[in-house]
């Protein structure tokens, strides 16, 4: 024989190498870890994200539930410590409020406690703070546009990110006041 593949017992060809996704389908709990563990590999998930991607591939419930115990005991899912992650990041980073996180928290299953706990993390100063920079950032960016209009673009910049309108109205007219801007003038009313 030359440089062919080798044939096997009886002069038939071996059996085509499977990759590890088609060896592990046939069984429903090295499904539901190589889903777990693939999907950890990228970023932290919460419980519920893998078992709802484990339903996806029609994982059985109590299998998922299992693998994810077990993944819950060894560490690799953490909810608590998820919550709070998700809560430092997407205050500093992205400058939401509390209440964005609270629906994004929600959205992504961690429960309600977790959630308040994590919450807790962001104090009403540093999310005023947080607020005043991105109002200070947005003015910036309008600059030489009617007071108006940058009024306007910076309630729906901060309403997109969960802050209070409340709150977004004191900080315009004192940004806008700090550059001279006649605010009275101008017609800005709180909104409540």
């Amino acid at each position: 024989m030359g440089h062919g593949r080798r044939r096997g017992a009886g002069g038939q060809e071996p059996p085509a190498p499977r990759s590890a996704g088609q060896d592990v389908e046939a069984d429903p709990e090295q499904v539901a870890r190589a889903i777990a563990l693939r999907l950890l590999n990228h970023s932290a998930r919460s419980r519920a994200q893998l078992a709802e991607a484990m339903a996806a591939k029609d994982v059985p419930v109590e299998v998922a539930e299992a693998v994810l115990d077990r993944f819950t005991e060894v560490g690799l899912i953490d909810d608590e410590e998820y919550a709070r992650m998700l809560v430092r990041t997407r205050h500093a980073e992205r400058g939401l409020s509390r209440r964005a996180i609270s629906v994004e928290l929600r959205r992504r299953g961690i429960d309600d406690d977790l959630a308040l706990a994590a919450l807790d993390e962001v104090d009403d100063a540093q999310e005023a703070q947080a607020a005043r920079a991105l109002v200070r950032k947005r003015l910036a960016s309008t600059r030489g546009l009617d007071p108006q209009v940058r009024a306007r673009r910076t309630f729906a910049a901060l309403g997109r990110k969960g802050y209070p309108p409340g709150l977004v109205s004191m900080l315009v007219r004192e940004e806008l006041a700090a550059e001279g801007a006649d605010v009275e003038d101008e017609g800005f009313a709180p909104v409540d």
